[in-house]
């Protein structure tokens, strides 16, 4: 669709990374580094929301984080399969392949287990709570998330 399209080109210049640029710093391997030094975290958004994805990524880039994004499932999975994020943030409404898929996905594959996976979704019933984490979720947050509960999260399962 003509929106995805426009979304992912947008998404690629606002984090300052044209297509044709990617194979380049893979080979080169650089790694984000922050002003003090150290390597800074990946965090891997997959929500199909761009509000969503938007308000996401502002604060966990404020908190010091790089943050990569994917509209769906399996681009998500690919995505994490590729770039190795230290860690995925989950809506569960996808199209294709839900997050509980996906997190599946993620937790069961030898390449990507070690990535912890925390499901941020409107889905409140402590059902899907306790399928989330039986899919292999580290932690599960309701929207609209406190930027402070995100962050703790993000620490202990990234530590």
């Amino acid at each position: 669709f003509p929106y995805t399209t426009l979304f992912r080109s947008y998404l690629r210049r606002w984090r300052g990374l044209l297509p044709e640029q990617l194979p380049r710093m893979q080979q080169r391997n650089k790694l984000p580094i922050s002003r003090m030094g150290a390597r800074m975290a990946r965090v891997l958004i997959i929500d199909d929301s761009p509000t969503e994805t938007h308000r996401l990524t502002g604060m966990l880039e404020k908190n010091g984080y790089e943050v990569l994004a994917a509209d769906s499932g399996e681009a998500g999975y690919s995505m994490a399969l590729r770039e190795q994020p230290d860690a995925v943030l989950m809506d569960i409404v996808l199209p294709g392949v839900n997050g509980f898929q996906a997190t599946r996905q993620l937790s069961k594959a030898s390449e990507t287990e070690h990535i912890p996976v925390i499901i941020v979704t409107t889905k409140d019933q402590e059902t899907d709570k306790v399928w989330g984490m039986r899919q292999g979720a580290k932690a599960y947050l309701t929207k609209p998330v406190n930027e402070k509960d995100l962050i703790s999260i993000l620490k202990e399962v990234i530590s």
